[in-house]
């Protein structure tokens, strides 16, 4: 039996990240959590690329973008849509991740989607950190998962 183990290794990895501007507190939080993890697993600074869009809507576009350009072994996005009085709150949280998900499977590159969808800002303040090294870990595991399959 051929068994893949990925690991959470980022030695030489290119990563990507998209985060929202809109709720930019949270936003730059889950940033700093993320970028602070990727260097603990071995990602070079300059391998770290940040960019930032208008909100979550935007962020699925950007990361076609990355993807297609053929330079970055994983992408990440951060930002964060909270719960107003509107139903808006379920379009912008809905269209964000498909896009999200449309992106990585359309490309094959790895997304780790960290746009929170909360309730309260509370609950994305809290949140906001953890899903950042959350997704500096998932960004790292998947691009080795990928390369240890040879579709990357």
């Amino acid at each position: 039996m051929n068994e893949i183990h990925a690991t959470t290794d980022g030695t030489g990895l290119r990563i990507a990240i998209v985060r929202s501007r809109f709720n930019e507190s949270v936003g730059l939080e889950a940033l700093g959590a993320c970028v602070a993890r990727l260097k603990e697993l071995g990602v070079a600074e300059r391998d770290i690329t940040v960019l930032s869009v208008p909100g979550a809507l935007e962020a699925p576009l950007a990361l076609r973008a990355l993807a297609t350009s053929n330079r970055y072994d994983a992408l990440i996005a951060l930002g964060a849509v909270i719960r107003g009085e509107t139903y808006h709150f379920e379009v912008v949280s809905n269209e964000s991740a498909a896009g999200i998900t449309r992106v990585q499977l359309d490309t094959g590159v790895p997304i780790a989607n960290g746009i929170l969808t909360c309730d309260t800002d509370e609950q994305a303040a809290v949140r906001a950190a953890v899903k950042g090294r959350d997704c500096a870990e998932v960004a790292v595991e998947m691009a080795r998962l990928l390369r240890g399959i040879g579709s990357r």
